[in-house]
This record gives C-alpha cells, sequence and structure tokens, in this order.
C-alpha cells in the first residue's frame, strides 16, 4: 500500500459512519486523480484522490456546487480535505454511456444528455470560470503539432506545412470565438457520463469548466472521440439541439444558418486537441492505452475538412504524412 493511499484510508476512518468499509479501484483517469468505491454496510461511496501538487481540487468543487443547484446529477460532496486533496463523494453507480450505448439504447441516452446539457447552457455558471481564450484555444491545438506529429511520428513538416497549420488553426480560434458564449463542461463525452435510474446521465469530470463556444460540448458529445455513429444520424442531433437551444433562450433564430458549420469547425479544433493528448499521454505518461483512439478522432477531421476550403491543407497533411504514419506503426492498434 502506498503512502498516499495509507492517508487516504486513514482519512477516511476518520470520517462519521467509515469505520468499516471496503476499498477498491473505481476508475482511471487521465489526469492524475485517483477514484476508489467506498462501500459501507449501508451505501456507496467515491473517494477521490486529486494529490495537491498535481491537481486543484478547489474547481471541481465550485463547479460541482453550481452544477448540483440547478438539477444537474453530480456527485454531492459529503466530505474534503482540501490540504491533504480528498473528496468523499455520492457514488453515482458504475455504468458508463460508453459502455451502454447501442443504436437500441443512443436516442434515449442522447437525449437525456442533451437535455442535460441545455440546462448547463441555459442556467449553467459563466462568472467566475475562466474564458476558453485565444490563447487557451491555440495552445490546444499546438498539442497535435508538437505531441503527435512531432513525438510521437516523429514527422518534421515543411515550412510550408508549418504556415498552413497556423493559419488552420487561426481560422479554428475564429470560428470558435465568433459563436455564443456559454459555461462548458469541456470534457462532455460517452467516459464522463453515467446512466443512472434516476435524473439521467449522471455527470463527471467537470472540473475544466470554462466559458466558452456553444458547440463545444455538443461536439464532444456527438463526435465522441470514444464511439461514432453515422453522419446523417450526428445532423439529425444536431438540428435537434439547435431547437433546444432556440426554446431555451440559448441561441437565437439568425444563429440557425451558422450552427452547423460552427459545430463541424469547432469538432476539428477539439480533435486536434484530443489526438495531441492521446499522444502526450504515451509519450509522457506511459499510457498507450489512448493511442488506439486516435485514428477515430482523425477521421473525424478528414471526413470534414473536404467541405470546407478553410481545411483542405490540414486534410491533405493528414491524408499524405499523419494517416500513413499511423497505419505504420503498429502501436496505435495494439
Amino acid at each position: 500500500m502506498t503512502h498516499r493511499i495509507e492517508q487516504l484510508m486513514a482519512w477516511l476512518k476518520r470520517l462519521p459512519g467509515l469505520d468499516e468499509f471496503t476499498f477498491e479501484p473505481a476508475s482511471g483517469d487521465a489526469s492524475f486523480r485517483r477514484y476508489f468505491r467506498i462501500q459501507t454496510s449501508t451505501r456507496s461511496y467515491i473517494a477521490m484522490d486529486a494529490p495537491p501538487e498535481k491537481e486543484a481540487i478547489t474547481p471541481f468543487i465550485e463547479v460541482s456546487q453550481s452544477f448540483e443547484a440547478i438539477g444537474l446529477n453530480v456527485p454531492h460532496i459529503h466530505a474534503r480535505d482540501l490540504e491533504q486533496g480528498f473528496l468523499l463523494l455520492g457514488d453515482l453507480g458504475p455504468d458508463l454511456y460508453l459502455d451502454k450505448l447501442s443504436a437500441n439504447t443512443v436516442d434515449r441516452l442522447y437525449g437525456d444528455a442533451l437535455g442535460a446539457l441545455a440546462t448547463i447552457q441555459a442556467c449553467g455558471p459563466t462568472k467566475g470560470l475562466p474564458d476558453y481564450s485565444r490563447d487557451l484555444l491555440m495552445q490546444e491545438m499546438a498539442l497535435f503539432r508538437e505531441w503527435l506529429v512531432g513525438r510521437q511520428l516523429g514527422i518534421e513538416l515543411t515550412s510550408d506545412e508549418e504556415r498552413m497549420l497556423d493559419d488552420t488553426f487561426k481560422a479554428l480560434a475564429e470560428n470558435a470565438l465568433e459563436q455564443p458564449q456559454v459555461c462548458v463542461h469541456r470534457d462532455y463525452h460517452s467516459r464522463n457520463l453515467m446512466v443512472t435510474d434516476r435524473h439521467n446521465p449522471g455527470i463527471l469530470d467537470f472540473q475544466d469548466a470554462v466559458v466558452g463556444p456553444v458547440t463545444y460540448d455538443l461536439v464532444s458529445l456527438l463526435r465522441d472521440c470514444y464511439i461514432s455513429w453515422p453522419q446523417e444520424q450526428v445532423e439529425g442531433w444536431v438540428k435537434g439541439y439547435f431547437e433546444l437551444a432556440l426554446q431555451s433562450g440559448v441561441l437565437q433564430s439568425e444563429h440557425e444558418a451558422s450552427f452547423l458549420g460552427w459545430f463541424e469547425l469547432m469538432g476539428v479544433q477539439r480533435h486536434l486537441k484530443a489526438s495531441g493528448i492521446f499522444a502526450r499521454l504515451n509519450q509522457r505518461d506511459g499510457k498507450p492505452g489512448y493511442l488506439q483512439d486516435i485514428p477515430r478522432t482523425l477521421g473525424y477531421i478528414q471526413s470534414v475538412a473536404a467541405s470546407y476550403p478553410v481545411l483542405q491543407g490540414l486534410g491533405v497533411l493528414l491524408s499524405e504524412k499523419i494517416i500513413p504514419g499511423i497505419k505504420a506503426d503498429s502501436s496505435f492498434s495494439a
């Protein structure tokens, strides 16, 4: 047992009603946070371990309280130790959306998730959250160039390709900034949504929330890096969500002509970021499991690039260098 887990166990045992319990890992995380399921004779909890020197815990607490106040199903915070970086949370159960999504369930589950997203956008906090600024958008896309293209694939770009990426990134950032700005969960996808019997979905991993583009979380859900759906079906959900956002006052009727384009280009920004993060998790953090999700993630960009002149150079780079490099590397399909 590591010293950190010993500290967590000692803290838990000091809490009322937790003198006897079972303790087991609940899930992994792409960050330094760890989660453990705590089972007593009468109920289940989740313990979060967020080392203070690695992970700030205050944003999680603040966003959790804000989301809970507007009726969203987030883990209730039963106890906290900010100095040590420990939280005792309510348990939303073991059923990830990713494990329960199928052709038979997707409309119902996504319907619930889209309803919750409309609540986040219409009622979620904006004061106190950082902005999804131009600098942050650009920093995220830079992860693609540094970690996937450079470090993972070892591809040296020409000066023309470097300029093309610079111009593409700028255009994608402009697309994000011109959209209505709302509360953005920032990781609203099938690994952070739980299937629950009441108030579905349970919502996790919201501590990085920002004020940003209205299509960002919609892209995260419908163009998920971990599961994909036919284009026609996705476009149907996008149009349905536009109507929902219109009814809730998040969008106005004049936004309709731009909405699908906003969505498509926002997805490219997110998928550039995600592919870079997945490569960084392998290269820096020794977590190779996310590499298998990169081909799907880049496939989304390829499917969109042909329809938008601003993306044609990126599409060529993917087709001629990036995708062949991935296909030649067996670690992406391991």
